[in-house]
């Protein structure tokens, strides 16, 4: 039942990067323990970076092709993104653990695809695939991270959705990325809309206060949850690609 209040998960695929005129490999990618997770990649001519995004908690990645087309158009980028397991067409149930090694197969599809100097990879991830990029960030080397609308705990995000319920002491499932942050050596930058109604704007600033420089905050005025890069515009795709062009020829961890 825990999973419940966290993982939502659609099976159905509405949509694909074809239909909004994106040429894409649809990939099945294995594994350490076993389950063939989703992913999509598409390709950008001549990118020397390729951007591993992990989405957040709801969906699939059928719900993002908007977004990965204006992230394509603008960022310039390589991009491969991933459906946890349990989402959309990937294998298995969902868990904590299950996203991290999730997180691992897809880093390691790309090293092994483009080797680690010809593809330099930034980690991007939503809300809870912030958590997920921050554990892959001390798991991994990078060469940046890009958290959007990151939060602190599960446990403080369940205080603030349910604060009349004392579940942080009950949850087993943590994605504790406050306790982890600091472990990070890579290059940060994080986004959140001040108008944020699921994750409060406060939890960003603290995992950012947390982390080890470099790093940037950039605050997307007017945004909420869902909205970040359309609220965000042109703005909100300029900080991410000069931020990864201001990224050094060497890996970080």
């Amino acid at each position: 039942m825990e999973g419940s209040f966290i993982f939502f998960p659609e099976k159905l695929i509405e949509m694909t990067p074809e239909e909004v005129g994106l040429s894409f490999e649809d990939l099945y990618i294995p594994t350490a323990d076993g389950v063939r997770i989703n992913a999509w990649y598409v390709p950008y001519p001549e990118a020397k970076v390729a951007l591993l995004w992990f989405h957040g908690n709801a969906g699939n990645l059928g719900h993002r092709v908007d977004q990965l087309r204006n992230l394509r158009h603008e960022v310039r980028v390589n991009v491969l993104m991933i459906d946890y397991r349990g989402y959309g067409r990937s294998e298995g149930q969902v868990s904590e653990a299950g996203t991290y090694q999730d997180a691992l197969a897809a880093y390691d599809y790309l090293v092994k695809r483009h080797g680690p100097e010809p593809s330099r990879i930034v980690a991007y991830g939503q809300s809870l695939g912030a958590a997920v990029a921050v554990e892959l960030a001390i798991q991994r080397e990078l060469y940046g991270l890009i958290l959007e609308a990151p939060f602190t705990s599960i446990q403080d995000m369940a205080k603030v959705h349910y604060p009349w319920f004392p579940l942080g002491s009950l949850l087993s499932i943590r994605y504790d990325s406050l306790s982890k942050i600091n472990k990070v050596g890579v290059p940060l930058l994080v986004l959140h809309g001040n108008r944020d109604e699921i994750v409060p704007y406060e939890q960003g600033k603290k995992l950012y206060d947390a982390a080890n420089a470099p790093k940037q905050f950039y605050t997307i005025r007017g945004a909420g949850h869902n909205d970040t890069y359309l609220i965000g515009g042109e703005g909100f795709f300029r900080v991410m690609r000069d931020f990864i062009g201001s990224l050094d020829a060497k890996p970080h961890r």
